[in-house]
């Protein structure tokens, strides 16, 4: 018993050994050739090619020797950056972490950087993966959308400036649809009064929300349903007047028709 628990452990250690050997040769390879007359540059062009054929792992050696050696290289922003592009294309809940910090010390760091924008934005972009579905906690949604204002608002000549508020409204989109489904839960429930609050307050707080046209519809709906037929008129007229297609709109048309119709008449 003991000879074979001897010869366990040995190749248990010949395999750590091994694995052991196998990383430093790796990290060996991935160093710099000797006689390099830049060797920060030559860091950065293969961090660079890994990234953007997304072997994260090996993007991040490259990077991060740039980082941590090269302190007063040209190169150590972008550096910087790309580890937070390694973390944020890896994608786990754990990289999205470490992606977060990389971009936020980027901009403690080089609040000054010609790129800075994209440190900000990318930034938003962190939350904006994690954001969950409507009917789900919105923390990463708010986050999303706080940091990618900031990036609108800071940045207005930037390059991704289209991008990011696309981004924008999608994550205001997120959530306004998320307040919008209480309002509807609401209303089936015919709770009117507690659904005309909410379909209320998405557009005040979003008057841009891409599909306001069903609270319009449903707001109105809840006000004629709950005795204020007057009031939901407006929204109805709302709802034809911004929107040439919606589902909502035949239905609209004949409210307004029925709202406008003399007193008796049918």
């Amino acid at each position: 018993m003991k000879v074979h628990l001897i010869a366990r452990r040995a190749r248990l250690l010949l395999t750590v050994f091994g694995l052991v050997t196998a990383a430093a040769c790796a990290s060996a390879g991935r160093g710099v050739p000797a006689g390099t007359s830049l060797p920060d540059k030559f860091l950065f062009d293969k961090g660079t090619e890994a990234l953007n054929n997304r072997k994260w792992l090996t993007a991040r050696e490259y990077f991060r020797q740039i980082v941590d050696t090269y302190t007063q290289s040209p190169y150590r922003p972008d550096a910087k950056l790309g580890l937070g592009d390694t973390y944020l294309g890896e994608g786990t809940a754990e990289a999205l972490e470490r992606a977060l910090n990389e971009f936020t010390e980027f901009l403690s760091f080089f609040p000054t950087n010609p790129r800075a924008d994209y440190a900000q934005y990318k930034l938003g972009m962190v939350h904006f993966r994690q954001m969950r579905g409507p009917q789900r906690d919105q923390t990463q949604t708010r986050d999303a959308v706080k940091e990618l204002e900031t990036f609108v608002t800071r940045y207005p000549n930037s390059m991704l400036l289209a991008e990011g508020k696309a981004r924008l409204r999608d994550a205001r989109d997120r959530l306004s649809e998320s307040d919008y489904e209480v309002g509807f839960f609401y209303y089936r429930q015919r709770w009117y009064p507690g659904a005309v609050d909410r379909f209320k307050a998405v557009l005040t707080q979003d008057p841009g929300f891409t599909n306001r046209d069903a609270v319009y519809f449903y707001l109105a709906e809840s006000l004629v349903k709950g005795k204020q037929p007057a009031q939901a008129l407006p929204y109805y007229e709302k709802l034809i007047e911004e929107f040439q297609q919606s589902a909502f709109l035949p239905d609209a048309t004949k409210r307004i028709a029925e709202l406008k119709a003399p007193e008796g008449k049918s």
